[in-house]
């Protein structure tokens, strides 16, 4: 068992449900390529996008069972986090996955995570040392295709633009034209940006 599924687990064990229903729990990030891929390596926190069916109730309650500095992040060296849902460089209507099989065993969270192409387009946004990592791991397996790839990346930056990350835009551009060049070998793709930054 992976440490991440692990630490879901747990939370699933310790979770004291106040009225029954179960909790649906969007995770992003690397903790999304952990969940669902054979990738493997350390990372210190699952993130969850914020969503409207995410009472602050629950949210306090997760946080309180599993967050930072919690019995449960001292054993497993991963703590839960929430994040803003606009927040992170992502297409309007993001794709998750349902972990049927994780959440067969669990009786009180829903696990989803966010699609793999997505995750890498989120991380072209800080684009920092692990998510280099992250990104060139996942186009090794073949899990993110060129094409897609881009056809995903403009979906976010049509979403992302109007914004007040928008003027950052043209950072994650480059950042794509890196990843196109390191990992793919091929040359930058033009990408229509709004005209207000292509002026700027």
């Amino acid at each position: 068992m992976k440490p991440i599924e692990a630490f879901f687990r747990e939370i699933d064990a310790r979770w004291v449900a106040r009225d029954g229903a179960r909790v649906r729990l969007p995770i992003i990030g690397s903790a999304a390529l952990l969940l669902q891929t054979d990738y493997e390596r350390g990372t210190k926190d699952g993130d969850v996008l914020r969503t409207r069916s995410l009472s602050a109730d629950v949210q306090e309650q997760l946080l309180a069972l599993a967050g930072q500095g919690t019995r449960l992040h001292t054993r497993h060296r991963i703590y839960l986090e929430f994040v803003a849902s606009g927040l992170p460089f992502l297409p309007h209507v993001p794709l998750w996955h349902e972990l049927t099989a994780l959440n067969a065993s669990l009786r009180h969270l829903d696990i989803m995570v966010l699609d793999v192409v997505d995750v890498v387009v989120s991380k072209l946004k800080r684009y920092s040392a692990h998510d280099r990592s992250d990104i060139a791991a996942m186009i090794e397996r073949e899990l993110v295709s060129h094409d897609r790839l881009i056809s995903r990346f403009v979906a976010a930056v049509d979403s992302y633009a109007d914004g007040a990350g928008g003027p950052f835009i043209p950072q994650y551009v480059a950042n794509l034209h890196r990843v196109e060049a390191d990992e793919y070998g091929v040359d930058p793709t033009p990408i229509e940006l709004p005209s207000w930054l292509d002026e700027g």
